[in-house]
């Protein structure tokens, strides 16, 4: 898979399903906090994503956050959902999916990671060799680098739904 392009897309995460993951052979799903579970900022799970949580853990699913943001912005935020976290992780850089490998001792085969950003959360995922899935943002952020950077991202999105067949 090209570094840019996930290997999936979805709407939310709330759309995925265990089979979903059960047949890509995933074993721990990796997840960003703002834009993929919540709005960005928001210190409150977006709807469903509580229970889809509690449904991935009960089928036996490994679960923690991964988020470029601070402790303080992630910590109380991953304790509301009953997660793990690490922070700070400096995506695309690797060495926070390599943690999240470590911590549940898989193979980057077996874990799966699902953000809203390609430059970070996908690029990140695809260079350490982890599954990706790239959701849908919840709202446009507001800041111009946020901006920039959905506008970067619209081809590739085009370009992965026309490999999966999918209406651009």
């Amino acid at each position: 898979m090209p570094l840019l392009l996930p290997q999936e897309l979805a709407r939310h995460v709330t759309d995925l399903t265990p089979e979903f993951f059960r047949e890509r052979g995933v074993r721990a799903i990796v997840l960003d906090v703002d834009n993929t579970l919540t709005t960005h900022g928001n210190p409150v799970p977006a709807a469903g994503v509580r229970e889809w949580v509690a449904k991935m853990r009960s089928e036996g699913f490994l679960l923690t956050i991964l988020s470029n943001n601070c402790r303080a912005r992630v910590k109380p935020f991953a304790e509301e959902l009953g997660l793990g976290f690490i922070s700070m992780a400096c995506k695309p850089l690797t060495f926070g999916l390599s943690r999240a490998c470590r911590r549940y001792g898989l193979s980057p085969g077996e874990v799966c990671l699902i953000g809203d950003q390609i430059f970070t959360d996908i690029i990140g995922g695809n260079v350490k060799g982890v599954q990706t899935v790239l959701v849908e943002p919840y709202e446009p952020e507001r800041k111009w680098s946020f901006r920039l950077r959905r506008r970067l991202e619209r081809p590739l999105i085009r370009l992965c739904r026309k490999k999966k067949g999918e209406s651009a």
